[in-house]
């Protein structure tokens, strides 16, 4: 009986030190990188400029480069309505929180890039303009200055 309130003890604590930690985590690992930070407020099911967003921009290679490149980590603050789709309960605080902090409007999609201390840069109201290859290249150059 011991051992198992432990391993119930240990399992929920993993579960709210991971979902505490994602947005630490990222504000750690862009600090020791030197790298940004992009937060995007999503509807992931019922936002259609956030479906294209997710499509055209956030799933392209060009994209993800901006992770495997150490420019930019990527956070998706996503706010299903669907049954279906349903986060964790640590994963609904967690997004509340931060759009508690930068989505204060209930913008969607809502998209921004931070510094490792999650000053924001930049922000990008609605779906943007631009496409892949211009809005990393936008990240990229902001970044470059940020260097300087």
């Amino acid at each position: 009986m011991k051992t198992l309130f432990s391993a119930i003890l240990m399992v929920l604590f993993a579960v709210g030190i991971q979902a505490q930690s994602r947005w630490e985590s990222a504000k750690k690992l862009a600090s020791q990188n030197k790298e940004l930070i992009l937060l995007n407020f999503s509807g992931s099911d019922w936002c259609i400029p956030c479906i294209k967003l997710h499509k055209n921009i956030i799933e392209t290679d060009e994209f993800k480069k901006l992770e495997t490149e150490n420019i930019a980590v990527y956070i998706n603050a996503d706010f299903p309505r669907n049954k279906k789709n349903q986060l964790s309960p640590e994963l609904k605080k967690e997004n509340a929180s931060l759009a508690d902090q930068y989505n204060p409007k209930g913008l969607f999609p809502y998209t921004l890039l931070l510094n490792s201390e999650g000053k924001v840069l930049k922000s990008w109201e609605g779906l943007p303009s631009e496409n892949a290859l211009a809005f990393t290249k936008e990240v990229r150059d902001i970044k470059e200055n940020q260097n300087k």
